[in-house]
This record gives structure tokens, C-alpha cells and sequence, in this order.
């Protein structure tokens, strides 16, 4: 007799079948290299929302899951979306259809989705990043979640530090919570740092924030125009076009989760960093091992989290803060009192507050 895990993937074939005659199969977007040639290891099957080209926090994604095949001796492959739901629900498909052993999903536009399949099929393994709804969830997932607020904070310390109009601004991509875990928390640290400093937040919006560069310029522009001269960019994709803005007149740009300092040389000062490509192999040696708990955080003590001029290759990262070392010597005693428990930065998502 077959098993339900067996049926649920005989359906999830027919179903790809399905979508293939009438012209609507899965994302062509997908990489079907390999991290260990072919093999009988391990698979993995990473899934995105966006193209990856324009979005290096999604890349480093991939190169995690990527890392974790060549260390199994398996097999990595990475279906990209198209910033839709239809390509997100086919690309999930053809995941299932493939019988993995994980599938990984990040980000808040796959988390329905992602739970949805977890309960759909029960014997497939999980793991969702970066946006983790309240539990309980299915024994087959493993959500984790970064505490982006804590380098946030440490970040906005920083321009607070630094800056000489005394007014800070963000352009984050949509005006949900969960950006707003980075702006109200970058807020909180420039005002800690200088207590007479301002702080304005503009959002991009529109069908495709996070790959908007040419409305994230305009929004950035703006903030410009009002005397901010220190910007913080949480928009992903989209923040080339911030940097365009913030690239010259004294204006300094802030990266997020990837070192973006070389995108705009001179005019990016430093950035938050999301260890993708360490967190994601952790985590699977972790469950692999029966160590796991459906969910999990990481933040500046676990190493999940930092800056990227307290990272390793920061003399290498062109931020323009590493000509402040008496402002980089700062950031890392106040990045030891957040980990301490001394600081608490406000978290906007009311998760970790």
C-alpha cells in the first residue's frame, strides 16, 4: 500500500503535470546545479520570491543551502519567483513533486505559503526564514527568524554619531511591521547616541518595492531635500537606487543584510548583515541531529546578526565609517551591551520586546 507521503507527492506531480499543458508549470527561473555534482545525498530545494540578480540577501541564501549540500554530499537547487503568488505556488509545486529532503523558503511573501504545504504534507521537511507567524506550528517545520532590530539600533547609533544636520531618515520598502523592526529600532539608537537628532521614514510602496530602485530614489531624494544626511536603506533590491541618491553633497547611505559600501563607493557607510550562508547549515546540522526547535532566533550573540564593520574583511568593506575608528570602537562596546542584556533595542513586531 502506498504511504501518505507517497499519495501526497503522486498529487503534487499530477498537479505540476496539470499546470505544465496548460502552458502555466513552474518558474523558469530555476538553477538546477548541483554543490556536489550529482548525487545520492541529501537534497535541497531553495525557493525565493524574487529574481535572485537584483536581491544579494536572497543569493546569500542560496549559497547557504549550497553550502550545506557540499557538506552533506548532496544535491542544491533554487527556483526563483517573479514577485507573484502564482510563481510562488508553482514553484512550490514542483518543489514538493521533487520529494527533497528540505525545502527552504524565506521571507514574509512565502510564509502562507510555506505553512500551507508544512500542513499539506506532513513528511516533508520545512525550514522557513525570516518571518515566523505565532506557533504552534506543524512538527515538520522549522521557522527561524532574525532579531534585525539589535544591528538596527546599532546602526542608527552609529548615524547618530556621525551626523551634522542632526536628522536621520529610512526608506524601507513597505510600511509594515516588520520593516519597521529596522527603522523605529535605527531610530532608537541615533536619538540614544545624539538625543537632538530627528529622524523622518518614507516608504517605496507600489507593486515591486523591493525592486523599485527608480521610485526608492525619489523617496530618498526627498529625505535629502529636508536636510537628512544619513539614510538608511531597507528595501533590498531597491536600494541601489537610494544609494544614488545619498552618493554625493555629504549625504551618507546605510546598507542592509549584505555589505552594500561597495555599491556606492565613498557614499555607503556601513550596513547590517544577515548571516544567511552560516545560519542555514547551522540549522539543518541542527535538526538533523534532533536539536532543533520549531523556532528559533538569531541576533548579535548568536552571530546571526551584525554590522559590517564589525565583521570580518571590514578593512575590505569600502564603508566609509572604517575611517572612524573611534566611532567603530564605539559601536562594538554598544553591540557587547546589547548582547550583555544592558541595551534593549525596540523591536516593532512586539516579538522580542
Amino acid at each position: 500500500m502506498a504511504t501518505s507521503k507517497a499519495k501526497s507527492k503522486l498529487a503534487a506531480i499530477l498537479g505540476v503535470a496539470a499546470l505544465s499543458l496548460t502552458g502555466c508549470g513552474g518558474s523558469d527561473n530555476a538553477d538546477n546545479g548541483t554543490a556536489n555534482g550529482g548525487s545520492d545525498g541529501p537534497t535541497y530545494i531553495y525557493l525565493t520570491n524574487d529574481p535572485i540578480g537584483v536581491n544579494k540577501f536572497l543569493e546569500s541564501g542560496k549559497i547557504g543551502v549550497e553550502k550545506a549540500a557540499e557538506k552533506h554530499g548532496g544535491t542544491a537547487k533554487v527556483y526563483e519567483g517573479n514577485s507573484d503568488q502564482t510563481s510562488i505556488r508553482q514553484n512550490m509545486d514542483q518543489a514538493i513533486a521533487e520529494n527533497p529532503d528540505y525545502i527552504v523558503t524565506i521571507t514574509y511573501s512565502y510564509t502562507d505559503v510555506a505553512f500551507e504545504y508544512a500542513e499539506r504534507y506532513p513528511d516533508q521537511k520545512f525550514i522557513h526564514i525570516d518571518d515566523c507567524p505565532p506557533g504552534p506550528y506543524p512538527s515538520n517545520m522549522y521557522c527561524a527568524v532574525f532579531r534585525e532590530h539589535e544591528a538596527a539600533y546599532l546602526l542608527g547609533y552609529e548615524a547618530g554619531l556621525l551626523t551634522k544636520s542632526n536628522r536621520v531618515g529610512s526608506v524601507g520598502a513597505v510600511d509594515i511591521p516588520f520593516i519597521h523592526r529596522y527603522t523605529d529600532a535605527y531610530a532608537a539608537g541615533a536619538k540614544a547616541a545624539n538625543p537632538a537628532v530627528s529622524d523622518q521614514q518614507l516608504f517605496i510602496g507600489g507593486d515591486s518595492p523591493f525592486s523599485d530602485p527608480a521610485r526608492a530614489k525619489e523617496q530618498a531624494s526627498a529625505l535629502v531635500a529636508q536636510g537628512v544626511d544619513h539614510i538608511f536603506a531597507v528595501a533590498s533590491g531597491s536600494n541601489g537606487g537610494i544609494f544614488e541618491a545619498t552618493g554625493s553633497g555629504g549625504v551618507t547611505g546605510y546598507g542592509v543584510d549584505v555589505n552594500q559600501c561597495p555599491l556606492t563607493p565613498g557614499g555607503v557607510g556601513d550596513g547590517t548583515l544577515k548571516l544567511m550562508d552560516s545560519l542555514i547549515p547551522q540549522l539543518i546540522d541542527k535538526i538533523d541531529a534532533g536539536q532543533a526547535e520549531s523556532f528559533s532566533s538569531f541576533g548579535l550573540a548568536e552571530g546571526g546578526m551584525d554590522l559590517v564593520s564589525l565583521a570580518p574583511g571590514a578593512a575590505e568593506s569600502q564603508c566609509t565609517v572604517m575611517d572612524h575608528p573611534d566611532v567603530v570602537a564605539k559601536l562594538a562596546e554598544i553591540k557587547q551591551k546589547i548582547i550583555d542584556g544592558e541595551i534593549t533595542p525596540p523591536d516593532a513586531t512586539g516579538k522580542f520586546n
